[in-house]
């Protein structure tokens, strides 16, 4: 029986994907690699920004730490908002609430931010806890970030308990290295073919499906 479920932000939650592409598209741009495309940078989507860096454009390491400042420059003044939250999300979240479950934002994404955007779509009140990736680049590994969150929930002993709902293949990832079972959603920004190789526990198309798991 679930007590406690943690849900992945962005692709998710909210369709982000216009702020991240543009700010990585704005990033590029500052470091002379220039990207048009902004279905091409999709793939920053949900992994730890540093390390998408780095693949995509072959940078090393301090110059990805550059790409990831030049990144927030234009994300924390404008792509931020440039987001908004899927349809069903606040009624989903809303009879979950009313059915004591535990819930949770477990982010890859800087926590601050994360807050932020929570506090902007006004969804904050329905979650226990709100956890993401430090400023300074720690806790960007999801299974990193399900541990933060299953010590604040004091579930680090109760696994069986917990659930994991994302859209990436880095969430099934995580949630299997943390003990978990996940549940993908086909709507965000992961594949088809990229969620059927990393295998989740079920895939659902909707959030009305997530409310029929748990009903």
């Amino acid at each position: 029986m679930y007590k406690a479920i943690l849900f992945d932000l962005d692709g998710t939650l909210t369709e982000s994907g216009e702020g991240i592409t543009k700010s990585v598209q704005y990033a590029l741009g500052k470091l002379g690699k220039p990207e048009e495309d902004l279905e091409k940078l999709k793939v920053f989507i949900g992994p730890p920004l540093m390390e998408q860096f780095m693949k995509y454009a072959d940078l090393d390491e301090e110059t990805a730490r550059k790409a990831v400042e030049y990144y927030r420059e234009r994300y924390s003044e404008k792509g931020i908002f440039e987001n908004r939250p899927y349809p069903g999300v606040e009624d989903m979240l809303k009879e979950l609430k009313r059915k004591k479950y535990l819930l949770t934002v477990t982010s890859s994404k800087p926590e601050y931010y994360v807050k932020q955007i929570l506090d902007h779509f006004q969804l904050t009140g329905y979650f226990d806890e709100i956890v993401g990736s430090e400023m300074n680049g720690k806790r960007t590994n999801k299974a990193e970030v399900i541990e933060e969150t299953l010590s604040r929930l004091h579930m680090s002993d109760k696994r069986d308990q917990v659930i994991m709902i994302g859209d990436k293949e880095h969430d099934v990832f995580g949630a299997r290295k943390a003990g978990l079972k996940c549940i993908a959603v086909s709507y965000g920004y992961g594949t088809e073919e990229e969620l059927k190789n990393a295998a989740p526990f079920k895939t659902v198309v909707s959030t009305d499906e997530i409310l029929d798991f748990f009903a």
